[in-house]
């Protein structure tokens, strides 16, 4: 009986990782159709030149705005040092 109980319980476990990593496999597959689905999204309206004109704009004041930034502390770092 131990070696027929042994092969049962082997046998049950098997069977509950198996469908544990269905589930995994599963949720990981959902995630990589969704990211895949935005990326093409995205894509999709890259190409239009009203979106494509916004994203640039968008991204040109991101950066003006971090050069500002940077200017003024450096300019704040220079006031620094002229008043040691």
């Amino acid at each position: 009986m131990a070696i027929k109980e042994f092969f049962k319980n082997s046998f049950n476990d098997m069977k509950e990782d198996a469908r544990a990593q269905k589930k995994v496999s599963k949720a990981e597959f959902e995630a990589v159709r969704a990211e895949s689905r935005a990326r093409f999204e995205e894509a999709k309206a890259i190409g239009s030149t009203k979106r494509r004109k916004a994203v640039m704009r968008e991204e040109r004041d991101r950066k003006i705005s971090e050069a500002k930034e940077r200017t003024a502390v450096a300019h704040a770092r220079i006031d620094e040092l002229k008043g040691i």
